[in-house]
């Protein structure tokens, strides 16, 4: 897998770059993630929101709900939100694909032909899968702020003033870029595993299917780990505003 994630960056840079190829799967991946990635991001800022706000109302700290419930959406639940989506739906089925592919032999049949897979095949799905994890982070930090905003303001009578000035005194540009950079990351991670996993089924239909549930338990658990070694770096690098 590592060799693979090797080939596809030294593949990246190689002419022809598959334009068209690279635009239908960003489409794809958009359109099987956009909705779900909406609907999930929702209830997520929700739950930290409310979460956060019984907390700093037990502490008598509740100037700081917005800082602490927004900063937490961006750094850690947006890009997590992303990466599980773009693994369990976009990943899923480009894995499928590409496990189809094999089975029906047509990678062999492209290798016979001197045509690179890597290059014509597994480039443009990762680079799809990392543009439109980006993307998605946005949307999800956007919808989830607003919704942890309607939450704290609405339901538990927080005030929209103390919310907005919170969070402008302790947030940071960093903030948003770490936010970007672990879902440009998590979307690689997602893309590279789909790709190994679906150009080396174990045989036959239900090798592939088998593959694609393989490929999206390793993806989460790769995610969980180099997210966690990526917050650390962040927070011993970057220091906090204020500090």
């Amino acid at each position: 897998m590592f060799a693979l994630g090797i080939d596809v960056v030294r593949s990246t840079f190689r002419r022809p770059f598959q334009v068209r190829e690279f635009i239908q799967q960003c489409w794809f991946v958009v359109s099987v993630t956009v909705l779900p990635t909406a609907l999930v991001s929702i209830p997520f800022g929700a739950v930290i929101a409310l979460q956060i706000g019984s907390l700093t109302r037990q502490i008598g700290a509740q100037s700081f709900t917005g800082a602490a419930s927004v900063l937490a959406i961006i750094q850690q639940a947006s890009p997590i939100v992303t990466a599980l989506l773009i693994a369990g739906a976009g990943g899923s089925a480009i894995c499928a694909d590409l496990g189809s592919r094999k089975i029906r032999e047509e990678i062999d049949a492209m290798e016979v032909l001197g045509v690179s897979p890597i290059q014509r095949l597994v480039v443009p799905r990762v680079l799809a899968a990392m543009l439109v994890s980006v993307l998605l982070n946005g949307m999800v930090s956007v919808v989830g702020v607003m919704g942890g905003y309607f939450f704290n303001v609405i339901l538990q009578d927080g005030t929209p003033g103390a919310y907005l000035a919170s969070f402008s005194a302790l947030a940071q540009l960093p903030d948003l870029w770490i936010s970007e950079i672990k879902a440009l990351i998590f979307g690689f991670i997602a893309g590279i595993v789909a790709a190994y996993r679906g150009l080396n089924p174990a045989g036959g239909p239900k090798g592939v299917g088998d593959a694609v549930n393989q490929a999206v338990v390793i993806t989460f658990l790769l995610l969980f780990f180099v997210n966690f070694v990526l917050t650390t770096i962040y927070l011993q690098v970057v220091p906090a505003k204020g500090s």
